[in-house]
């Protein structure tokens, strides 16, 4: 049944060709973790040319032919703009993720205090005093002087009222859904005390939101395992699980989780079930492992033309492939266990789709046991994980 799933755990896969889901199915079923089989945002559309209803129906179809009956999730994945909603409202979606990353000011964490102070000039100070400088307790995420507040609320205060008010647009539009707050592709990472001036204000605004996702610490690039400090990063996300479970409202949201490997026991020993993660592009990477075993040729032209996109392409990623670091006696197939090739093959999906998409999709359908086993394989790696 398609449905908002609320705070129940969940997991999103992302899936850019349309034949992914049957395999998607196959790998969470019995986990007890709700399923998001449909998930792509505008970017990915218009990279992949396909519109949110028939990202749905395809879903819907996989999810019929298999007689999947527990309930399941479709996510208009960071949606800009009140103009983004429509088609995914006319669609049937029910989970609507807002990025409101646009209007994050990432330059209030470190402005003279003289550039601060006059960006500062419109806020309301003393309802904002009043609010947070009252405590003389620290928490465990922090407490705010007056500095730290003003910086919170000039680095965030944009991004939240534009989040609010397109809250409050979907609201007219829709009666049941999910609302995500991703503010995870921004320059600075989210401290905890930022995390929980966001819920915050959300919550006095109104807003009743299911997730949110911050900006962890360290690099969560595409396809690729956590780069950065393990034990930093669990202290941290103990500080911002403590935010979590003062509001007891809302679940976090790992945005960029495919192949985090090193992350999701964190996850689990913090948030416990109150946790929603998304992965995208590890589906489509499977594709192209399938088809660097039954189809080298095609996969070869893919590869060749990655290395030539993924100049221009990466410029909406945050990745850190070097195409000179890949190893030229690597086979084919071992390309998809490599790292730089891995992002390289990640971020140039729409330029490989654009050239080879018929014959991607074409390849796969006579191969769809082959691409439906390596799906099952990989994602039970992620799944069995977040136990």
């Amino acid at each position: 049944m398609l449905t908002p799933i609320s705070l129940t755990p969940s997991f999103g896969f992302g899936d850019r060709l349309g034949l992914a889901t049957p395999g998607h199915i196959a790998a969470v079923h019995g986990t007890g973790l709700a399923p998001v089989f449909a998930q792509q945002s505008v970017r990915e559309n218009t990279r992949t040319g396909r519109t949110p209803q028939q990202v749905l129906d395809d879903a819907r179809r996989a999810v019929e032919a298999a007689g999947w009956d527990a309930p399941w999730g479709a996510d208009a994945d960071h949606l800009k703009s009140v103009d983004d909603f429509p088609p995914f409202v006319e669609a049937g979606y029910t989970l609507f993720t807002v990025d409101p990353g646009e209007h994050v000011d990432n330059a209030a964490s470190v402005d003279p205090l003289t550039v601060l102070m006059e960006k500062a000039k419109g806020l309301d100070w003393d309802r904002l005093a009043k609010s947070y400088l009252k405590s003389t307790t620290d928490q465990l995420w922090g407490s705010f002087d007056k500095e730290s507040l003003k910086r919170a609320a000039v680095k965030y205060g944009r991004a939240i009222a534009h989040t609010a008010s397109m809250y409050q647009r979907l609201c007219t539009m829709k009666d049941a859904f999910d609302f995500e707050i991703s503010v995870d592709e921004t320059d600075d990472p989210t401290t905890p005390l930022e995390h929980y001036f966001i819920a915050n204000e959300l919550t006095e605004a109104g807003v009743k939101f299911t997730s949110l996702a911050p900006r962890f610490i360290g690099r969560f690039e595409k396809g690729v395992d956590y780069i950065g400090d393990l034990a930093a990063l669990d202290v941290e996300m103990a500080r911002h699980a403590a935010v979590t479970k003062h509001f007891d409202t809302y679940k976090i949201s790992l945005h960029s989780g495919s192949d985090k490997f090193s992350v999701y026991p964190l996850l689990v020993k913090h948030w416990g079930s109150r946790l929603h993660i998304k992965t995208a592009g590890t589906s489509y990477l499977e594709a192209l492992r399938t088809l660097a075993v039954t189809e080298s040729a095609l996969f070869e032209r893919i590869w060749t033309l990655g290395l030539e996109r993924y100049a221009e392409d990466r410029a909406t990623y945050h990745v850190s492939a070097d195409p000179q670091k890949v190893a030229s006696s690597l086979s084919l197939a071992a390309l998809l266990d490599d790292f730089h090739a891995r992002e390289i093959l990640h971020v140039t999906f729409g330029s490989a789709l654009m050239r080879f998409g018929n014959e991607i999709k074409a390849t796969l359908v006579k191969h769809m046991d082959a691409y439906n086993a390596n799906l099952q394989n990989h994602f039970r790696k992620h799944l069995d994980l977040l136990k």
